[in-house]
């Protein structure tokens, strides 16, 4: 545990809450960190079969935190350790989720929310873009929806999200929804989880072997830049950036 991540088990499924619902779970440099450290517990524990990530609060991840911003290449690792571990990843959704915290969605293996979660690419609002999140998201989700979402900053709910490859699935008990899910994955053996989800993320990591240098440049390029200085700004200021008309 740290004071960021909660780790709890029960019969093979090590779930980690996010718990910073004062900046509603944003990744800080400092849960990016915890998190991580969880992670690679799980992924040398025996007792490990699967890990859910779930939140504490109505908000699974609000993205980048502007206040204390990780560094890029950090959360490429973090992200590129969620696709990498060699045990399932099932993200457990009770409320709403933007920007880099759709990166933590698109990571995970499996992912369901309840109905009444939201979700936004909120970049284009503060004048940067989704480009290190996109290196999970690009290779799992519907090509023609990303583009709307990515370009616009639109909100859009759960039925969307499943229907874009987003989440797996949203019930209005999303943990009547898990519950058969995590039922197979204790069935399962470890070795059989391993090397299929190797199977399944090899397409995932090509792209993050090909873009993450690049992509990892542009987001550091683009936060310092005077645009995101204003959008960011603004963001905080509780304001239009100027930009808008």
């Amino acid at each position: 545990m740290t004071g960021l991540v909660h780790t709890a088990h029960d019969r093979g499924i090590t779930t980690l809450t996010l718990d910073s619902p004062g900046n509603r779970n944003a990744l800080s440099a400092t849960l990016v960190t915890g998190l991580a450290d969880a992670l690679t517990r799980c992924a040398t524990d025996r007792d490990t079969r699967a890990v859910v990530l779930t939140h504490t609060g109505n908000t699974f991840c609000a993205g980048a935190d502007l206040r204390d911003p990780p560094d890029p290449e950090a959360l490429v690792g973090l992200l590129r350790q969620i696709v990498e571990l060699p045990k399932p990843v099932v993200a457990r959704v009770r409320g709403h989720v933007r920007a880099g915290g759709l990166g933590l969605l698109g990571a995970c293996d499996l992912a369901a929310a309840s109905t009444d979660a939201t979700f936004a690419f909120t970049e284009v609002r503060i004048g940067v873009a989704p480009a290190v999140i996109s290196l999970p998201l690009l290779p799992r989700t519907d090509p023609r929806a990303l583009a709307r979402y990515y370009l616009t900053g639109e909100r859009f709910d759960a039925a969307e999200a499943v229907r874009t490859g987003l989440l797996t699935a949203a019930d209005d008990d999303v943990d009547a929804v898990l519950a058969p899910v995590l039922d197979g994955l204790r069935r399962a053996s470890p070795q059989g989880l391993a090397e299929t989800k190797r199977l399944l993320t090899a397409t995932v990591l090509e792209t993050f072997d090909r873009d993450a240098a690049g992509l990892t440049a542009l987001s550091a390029r683009l936060f310092s830049s005077p645009q995101a200085r204003e959008g960011m700004t603004a963001f905080l200021e509780r304001r239009d950036p100027a930009w808008v008309v």
